[in-house]
Formats: structure tokens, C-alpha cells, sequence
């Protein structure tokens, strides 16, 4: 039986996996979020929590029964009103650590049994969201047209800040992968057309994530759960190897035809559709079976589209995993009985 990196990398390469991959289970939970800047960051990272103000400034808060935290906006919040005045306002958080914080760091990530799992950080917001964390969404759309100069400036200092931190993640810990988050549209398109995204986001992420995998992590792991179709070819180019959480307006099962070697689709179960009071093991096991049985095979991870290990309702996404090792037991049983049969012949 495969280790769960060695199942991940088979399958995303189109390989021979034994099963599916289920979910995160390829990532360290105990790494997620051990870093440094995670570690001393103050997040709501689960609903309920209290608001809390990020190393950046931005107030966040994460209230019962929704996916995720949000940044709160109104006028006594908002880090930034006028874009053309970013420098005065937006200051990147210090990458100066105490050395207790870099060796609780190192215990967690030496702790990581790299047999059986990759071990990095969960990086977010991404580019794009930070800037809309700083100020309003509205605001940033109108910049792209308005200053867009200004906006270029202020993407080359977000990169620039995380790019130093990769670096000293690389050098005291070594990390693998990376699970990144940005949320580039709704469910029915983008946020900016195709050539407006390309003008912004494509060498700055090129960038990023090339400093990435020039620090010796491994694989980019990109949360992003909107639609993105027209965006696949850039992530690519990006140096994109998962895309996790794309949702089915995307047409997953083309991409995968089209992109596969290139791009592994982490997704297919709806969050919207499973993640809600009313669950049950069979809603689950039915859009498991569904999606599995529609997009199953290489470059393909079952996964909800939700944007980590974890689900709004908590027993859902154990749930969800449980649906998965049924599908596998069933689904991978058939193609070993069909190797068999056809090897016979």
C-alpha cells in the first residue's frame, strides 16, 4: 500500500495510485500552520471565534455557520481608503522572529514523518484577496482601470514581503509544499477578464511561485474556489500543480481531459451543497460516488471545495472522507478485478 505522499504524487503525476487521495490527507495538519508568521498571527480560524486584528492590520472576523473569516470594512476599520496613499498606510509585518518562535516552528516540521507527508504552510490571503482586505473590493476594481500603476506597486510589495519569508522558511525549515490561497471570481466567472488578470496577477505570481519552487518546495497547492476556467493556462504557467476547490461551473472533467498533465484538480464535492445543517451520510456518499465515478482517475483528488481540512458543520468533513474510502473500496476493486480479467485473456 502506498504511503499517502507516494498515493498523491502517483496521482497527479498519472501514475498507478491504489486509491483515491482523500482530501488533505497528503498535507501535515501538524505543519499548517507552525510557521512563524501563522503561529504569531492573529486569526479567527473557526467559526464562533472572536474578531482578531492581523499582523497587516486587517480586523477579521468569522461568525457561526459561514465558510470562512471575512475582513471587517467599515470606516473605523478599513487599513486602507485611498489607494493612491498605500505606502502611508499598508506596512508588511516584520519577518523578525524571536529564536523560541523559530524552534517550536522546527520541532513541528521535524515532528512531520516525510514518508507519509508533505509538510508546509497554508499561505493566505494570496495576492489578490490581500489587496481586497485592504481596502474594499469595489475600490480595488476601479484601480485596475484608474491607477493601475499604483496597483502594480503595491502587488510588487506584498510579493516581495512573502518572497523574503519563503526564503526563511526554506533555510530553518524546509518545507515541501505549499497549500496557497486566492479567490480569483464567484461562481460564474472572474473578478477581471482573462488579459486584465494577466496584466496583473500573472508575472507577480510567476515570481512568487517560482521562488517557491526554487526554495525546494516541492509542489503548489492553489485554493481557489470560484470560477477560473478562463484562468487554467495562467496557473499553469504560474507553476501551479493543484488547483484545489474549483467549483462545477468549471467544467472539471474538460480541464482534467485538456490540462491533466499539467494540472491536478483537487475538488468536485461541492461545499455549498454538503457542508449544512441538515447533512447526512448518504447526501455525502451520493456526491462522492457522483464525482468520482464523473472525474475519476489521474489528476483528479476528491475534495470538497471549501479551502482547508476542515468543514463549516465539524462532522462533515470526516464524513466526507469516510464517502471517499467507500468509493476507493469500490471503485478501485472494479479496476484491479478488470486488470486481472483483461491480463487472463
Amino acid at each position: 500500500m502506498l504511503s499517502r505522499r507516494e498515493n498523491f504524487i502517483e496521482t497527479i503525476k498519472g501514475g498507478k495510485p491504489d486509491r483515491f487521495v482523500k482530501q488533505f490527507e497528503f498535507m501535515s495538519p501538524d505543519a499548517l500552520f507552525a510557521d512563524p508568521f501563522n503561529a504569531t498571527n492573529p486569526m479567527p480560524f473557526f467559526p464562533g471565534d472572536d474578531d482578531a486584528v492581523d499582523l497587516w492590520g486587517v480586523t477579521w472576523s468569522f461568525p457561526a455557520y459561514v465558510p470562512g473569516a471575512f475582513p471587517v470594512q467599515d470606516e473605523a476599520h478599513l487599513v486602507l481608503k485611498d489607494i493612491t496613499q498605500w505606502e502611508s498606510y499598508v506596512k508588511a509585518p516584520s519577518l523578525e522572529f524571536p529564536d523560541e518562535v523559530w524552534e517550536e516552528a522546527r520541532k513541528a516540521y521535524d515532528s512531520v514523518d516525510r514518508k507519509e507527508f508533505f509538510a508546509g504552510p497554508m499561505m493566505s490571503p494570496g495576492v489578490f484577496e490581500r489587496l481586497h482586505t485592504l481596502i474594499k473590493i469595489e475600490d480595488v476594481l476601479l484601480a485596475f482601470y484608474m491607477e493601475p500603476e499604483v496597483v502594480h506597486e503595491l502587488i510588487d510589495y506584498c510579493v516581495e514581503w512573502e518572497c523574503a519569508y519563503v526564503k526563511q522558511m526554506a533555510e530553518n525549515l524546509h518545507p515541501d509544499i505549499v497549500f496557497h490561497h486566492d479567490d480569483w471570481g464567484s461562481k460564474l466567472s472572474t473578478f477581471v477578464s482573462p488579459d486584465m488578470f494577466e496584466e496583473f496577477f500573472l508575472k507577480p505570481y510567476k515570481k512568487l511561485y517560482g521562488c517557491y519552487k526554487d526554495n525546494g518546495f516541492l509542489y503548489i497547492v492553489h485554493h481557489c474556489d470560484s470560477y477560473a476556467r478562463t484562468l487554467v493556462p495562467y496557473m499553469i504557467e504560474m507553476g501551479i500543480d493543484v488547483w484545489q476547490g474549483g467549483v462545477s461551473t468549471n467544467d472539471l472533467s474538460e480541464i482534467i481531459a485538456e490540462y491533466g498533465p499539467q494540472l491536478s484538480i483537487m475538488s468536485g464535492v461541492e461545499t455549498a451543497e454538503v457542508d449544512r445543517p441538515d447533512w447526512n451520510a448518504e447526501m455525502i456518499q451520493t456526491a462522492v460516488d457522483k464525482v468520482c465515478r464523473t472525474l475519476g482517475g489521474p489528476y483528479f483528488i476528491p475534495c470538497q471545495t471549501q479551502g482547508g481540512p476542515m468543514s463549516t458543520v465539524p462532522e462533515v468533513y470526516g464524513a466526507i472522507d469516510e464517502a471517499i474510502d467507500a468509493a476507493s473500496a469500490q471503485m478501485f476493486a472494479n479496476r484491479f478485478a478488470e486488470t486481472r480479467a483483461v491480463s487472463a485473456v
